[in-house]
């Protein structure tokens, strides 16, 4: 089947599609953290292509610091957009399958029915933005892609929601949580899954997909819900949007509707509230 590399296989889903490789007992990924593969270094690039010949390109490596990017729009740009293009410039020489992560930011969340891979974009930041750049520079250099376009990341692995909300309950008798912001949580073991499933099967149905967790909530309720789950004793009090300000404007509703991905790619997608339970239970 040939080489996979893992761009940026030090963040979250990175470690977690190690995690599910070993799980499957899987060869040939070759996991590339940042200090070994900058994705904005063109030279470098080209020497672990010709290196490895890979097969699959899967890139993890983004700029995810969504408030910080208001402030950081160049940077931004040059990972989320130029980087991208960086590797699908190499992946069409190559021949290699392109596979890139991006997020409901794309979306203004303006409405209040499931998201398809063609309603309208519209981003409220820089960083839904600058990811949306980097969905658009790919066809041009490649048709071997996949776009998985994913919401509200989470994992026993790196820094996360589910491990914030952890930790502060711990610390904390009463936590406030933004109750008008809606989406669904996507464990991204579940996310790594879907993406090495397309490797194993060597999909040729190449495109724009979502791909979260089945179901829908607000931060609220998937805070009360880690709570529940995990035991943990804190009262939890609802509050809107605008007393929580942030530098960056979130989606308030980002449901992406997965009807396309069950369909062309055969994967079993699990609820939100069963992953999370499974997350849980790893965390202890």
């Amino acid at each position: 089947m040939g080489n996979t590399l893992v761009f940026g296989a030090s963040g979250q889903l990175g470690q977690c599609l190690a995690h599910v490789a070993q799980e499957r007992n899987l060869a040939g990924l070759v996991l590339l953290p940042e200090a070994q593969a900058d994705i904005l270094d063109p030279a470098g690039l080209a020497a672990q292509f010709a290196q490895y010949r890979p097969a699959y390109v899967i890139n993890c490596a983004a700029y995810t610091a969504v408030d910080k990017a208001e402030d950081e729009a160049d940077l931004a740009r040059r990972i989320n957009r130029d980087g991208v293009e960086n590797l699908a410039r190499l992946c069409g020489e190559y021949g290699a399958v392109l596979i890139q992560i991006s997020t409901d930011f794309v979306f203004a969340g303006t409405g209040n029915q499931p998201l398809l891979e063609t309603d309208e974009t519209a981003p409220l930041s820089v960083y839904g933005l600058t990811k949306l750049e980097g969905e658009r520079v790919i066809a041009p250099h490649t048709a071997r892609y996949f776009i998985l376009r994913t919401s509200w990341l989470y994992s026993e692995f790196a820094g996360n929601f589910v491990k914030t909300m952890l930790q502060l309950g711990r610390a904390r008798a009463e936590l406030r949580v933004i109750w008008d912001q809606v989406g669904t949580p996507t464990y991204a073991v579940d996310l790594a899954g879907c993406i090495l499933h397309l490797i194993e099967t060597q999909s040729q149905e190449f495109g724009l997909y979502h791909y979260s967790n089945e179901g829908m909530t607000s931060w609220y309720d998937f805070a009360t819900a880690i709570f529940e789950l995990s035991g943990t004793a804190v009262r939890t009090l609802p509050i809107r949007t605008a007393e929580y300000p942030t530098k960056a404007t979130r989606p308030a509703y980002s449901v992406l509707d997965k009807a396309k991905a069950k369909a062309r790619l055969g994967v079993v997608i699990p609820h939100w509230r069963a992953s999370l339970r499974v997350c849980l239970g790893r965390l202890g």
